[in-house]
């Protein structure tokens, strides 16, 4: 069982590194590159409670209010619940001496849950199967899931030296 202090920890690592994905993604918007649109998370999400799981095109389905709002509050939560999947892989233990390699592992593998969870759900199909441009979007995402793994690592880092 984890102590509050470990809690506490757990939780600003998995906002630390949503944040530097969140960063990644301004960084390719910037660029001209389509990210994800959170408003459509919390659009999905918000359909969940009238019982539709899965969406021909989430953008053609009736808005959810709060969506927006809805949809960050989720990315963060899932960023702290793969922070808590780190930390339930490689122990409580990381938390206090975190290690490249694991980060990058469990962010890199999270990737799962956009191809076989969230596209489908969203109308995009596995791994964006149904997009355009489906491995330049597998590849994004695959992309953004590393960075990910490097804001764990980043965020754990940075709380080790700064949480003495």
């Amino acid at each position: 069982m984890l102590s509050v202090d470990e809690w506490v920890r757990l939780v600003l690592v998995g906002v630390g590194a949503t944040a530097v994905m969140d960063v990644w993604s301004m960084i390719l918007k910037g660029l001209g590159i389509a990210t994800l649109d959170y408003a459509m998370v919390g659009r999905w999400v918000g359909h969940l409670r009238q019982g539709t799981f899965v969406h021909a095109r989430i953008g053609k389905a009736s808005p959810v209010q709060g969506e927006l709002a809805l949809g960050w509050l989720v990315h963060y939560a899932v960023g702290i619940g793969f922070a808590a999947l780190l930390v339930g892989v490689y122990g409580v233990g990381w938390l206090l001496d975190p290690v490249w390699l694991p980060a990058v592992v469990v962010g890199t593998v999270t990737v799962v849950i956009p191809y076989f969870v969230m596209q489908p759900a969203m109308g995009a199909g596995i791994a964006a199967s149904r997009t355009p441009t489906p491995w330049r979007n597998r590849l994004r995402s695959l992309l953004t899931h590393v960075v990910f793994g490097g804001g764990l690592y980043l965020s754990g880092a940075v709380l080790k030296h700064v949480w003495a």
